[in-house]
């Protein structure tokens, strides 16, 4: 299984939600995923990721006042739960970020 995270908000992102959390910190998720998108209507931060079995992931804070630094819960939005235990796999280690998937 590999990954991929976007730098934009695809289309393929639409229509997701929230399906769980992920417990660990804003520096954890910039070293793995990079700097994210920034945020939105009501959040501050955000990364998109699209996993080679095709299920899509997004992990982000939720009315903030500010990006989470410490330790948070951060939301895992997707179309089926199976996106909370892909992201957590990912952030594990057990699944490799790649630049775009084999053909």
């Amino acid at each position: 299984m590999e990954a991929r995270v976007y730098d934009y908000f695809a289309e393929k992102f639409n229509g997701t939600h929230l399906q769980g959390y992920v417990g660990t910190t804003f520096a954890k998720l910039q070293d793995l995923l990079g700097e994210g998108m920034g945020g939105g209507d009501k959040t501050t931060q955000e990364w998109c990721i699209e996993f080679s079995d095709g299920t899509v992931a997004t992990i982000y804070d939720w009315k903030e006042y500010g990006t989470p630094m410490g330790h948070y819960d951060w939301h895992i939005g997707g179309t089926e739960r199976r996106a909370v235990q892909l992201v957590e796999d990912l952030l594990a280690g057990r699944i490799m970020i790649v630049e775009n998937f084999e053909a």
